[in-house]
């Protein structure tokens, strides 16, 4: 899908609000791809941690919002470790998602799970989930 870049498509809201909740300055990022390249969650990815980080640069908020990309991360902190710019990574994730849930957009309703699907779930997972996908 081609992104049209312009002054009217660049959400700088966006951006601020993300430099604000994340503590981290994302136009650090060279795009040099250790972050996708040591990502375990990759194949998962509709975008790469790499082309989140572009389009985050570029404020393309339309974007940002199809990719799965901040859902799926498993906070596993490995970006982070191996970013050469020492961007935290997985704290620009979860600034995302909370861009998302803050509107109050829950990307999963908790009361709407199957007693079935409850007991099956480990409890970690559980927990994890709806912080990741709950306002």
């Amino acid at each position: 899908m081609p992104i049209k870049i312009s002054l009217r498509t660049i959400d700088n809201q966006l951006q601020q609000k993300v430099r604000e909740i994340s503590g981290q300055n994302f136009n650090k990022c060279y795009q040099c791809g250790t972050c996708a390249g040591s990502c375990p969650m990759v194949e998962h990815l509709t975008a790469t941690p790499r082309k989140l980080m572009a389009l985050l640069q570029m404020g393309q908020k339309e974007a940002l919002e199809s990719a799965n990309t901040h859902w799926v991360c498993a906070s596993c902190h490995t970006c982070m470790v191996r970013c050469p710019r020492g961007l935290d990574i997985t704290a620009i994730m979860e600034a995302l998602r909370q861009v998302v849930l803050r509107q109050n957009i829950n990307r999963i309703e908790p009361s709407n799970l199957q007693p079935e699907e409850v007991i099956d779930l480990p409890q970690i997972a559980m927990v994890s989930g709806f912080r990741k996908l709950t306002g």
